[in-house]
């Protein structure tokens, strides 16, 4: 790929050193151009009239991110974030007093507030599956906690502290061959990994379109297996996501049961220019240039004296996690912001019990792009280093 073209196609790239993908990425030109070309026409036309005129270029996307994924585009539904798709999938599972939910250490710490207020309200329990000695998710463990009381199986891909990647498509194995329903968080795999629902064997995946895809905020993408669509039940609906009839509601038949009606269409249309441009790239070829400089950004921080690389895992994703010595992660973060160098400081919040059960609190993420360079490595790691007390 031409890099350099990649890189003068995103406008913010020489306004900052930005180190924060996982956290939203910098979008690219043509997205910016198809969210602000779609606010025109709904200025000059109405946001109606616009919308409908629009309806082909939606479902193109539609069409678009069920092939970044190998789903059809039935199962795919648009949605505002990937919080949201993972809570409306979630809802719509029954749950019953003594039901087991076994979800990953490294569970975003969203979905396990959404499950435990259900949890408290079913008499449903939570139970976390056991790592091996690398900290990904351990898939022996979680096929000898398998009975016929757990409802669901949820796993964090990659979590948002640290750049372990958990073996979904071995969890997956398990799950299906036990019959348990599959939730896969894929935040922050979206758009840096290769992603085959098939071969995960997963019922439900969410991602946001704002990370690694680099679309706009206010976008996220569900999907959800055709054949495990009626066992889910959305807890709200309007005139879109089931249709009314004197006999009583039917939902629709495809993904489009959880996709409301009413949403920013511009939005959407640039997540499809998104995916459109990262499929353009290849998957592969993003993710393997992300896993070099990634290695190369933690050879780097490591050979600094003081800093500590918090990242575990066999595979790793292209999250760099460290503390400094000396300095706490939030004045680092101030600091290098002063430099003009983007990083993000994440907190217990975002993986709970995976922060609980290794003494951590607040740490710095550096999160790399394709777009970064050797030479901007560089000036991050040297910018830590000068930044110790």
């Amino acid at each position: 790929m031409d890099w350099a073209r990649l890189r003068a196609e995103t406008p913010g790239i020489d306004r900052v050193l930005h180190f924060n993908h996982a956290g939203s990425s910098l979008p690219p030109q043509p997205v910016l151009d198809t969210v602000l070309a779609h606010l025109q026409r709904e200025a000059v036309s109405g946001p109606i009239e616009a919308g409908q005129a629009a309806t082909p270029a939606l479902e193109e996307a539609r069409a678009e991110a069920a092939a970044l994924i190998g789903a059809t585009p039935g199962e795919i539904a648009f949605t505002g974030s990937a919080t949201q798709g993972w809570g409306l999938a979630f809802a719509g599972l029954p749950l019953k007093a003594g039901d087991r939910i076994l979800v990953a250490r490294q569970e975003w710490g969203g979905n396990l507030t959404t499950m435990q207020r259900a949890a408290a309200r079913t008499g449903a329990v939570i139970e976390v599956i056991p790592c091996d000695d690398t900290g990904r998710v351990s898939p022996e463990a979680l096929a000898a906690m398998i009975d016929d009381r757990v409802k669901l199986v949820s796993l964090t891909w990659i979590g948002a502290n640290g750049g372990l990647i958990n073996p979904a498509a071995e969890i997956g194995r398990v799950a299906r061959a036990a019959g348990v329903p599959f939730f896969i968080d894929a935040s922050q795999a979206l758009g840096q990994l290769p992603v085959d629902v098939a071969a995960l064997g997963c019922d439900v995946l969410i991602a946001p379109g704002r990370k690694h895809l680099r679309g706009p905020r206010g976008t996220g993408l569900l999907y959800v297996r055709q054949g495990f669509l009626d066992r889910l039940d959305p807890p709200y609906h309007d005139a879109r996501t089931a249709l009314w009839s004197p006999d009583g509601a039917r939902l629709q038949d495809s993904a489009l049961r959880f996709e409301a009606g009413d949403f920013p269409m511009a939005l959407r249309l640039g997540l499809g220019t998104a995916i459109r441009y990262a499929r353009a790239i290849g998957i592969d070829a993003i993710r393997t240039r992300l896993d070099g400089l990634a290695q190369g950004l933690r050879g780097r921080l490591a050979a600094i004296p003081g800093v500590t690389l918090q990242d575990r895992g066999v595979e790793q994703a292209a999250l760099v996690s460290f503390a400094v010595e000396g300095i706490e992660p939030a004045v680092l973060r101030r600091r290098l912001a002063a430099e003009g160098i983007t990083i993000a400081v994440n907190g217990v919040m975002y993986t709970p019990l995976d922060m609980t059960a290794r003494g951590l609190g607040d740490i710095c993420r550096a999160s790399v792009s394709t777009l970064h360079t050797e030479a901007e490595l560089d000036r991050l790691a040297e910018a830590v280093a000068a930044a110790r007390p």
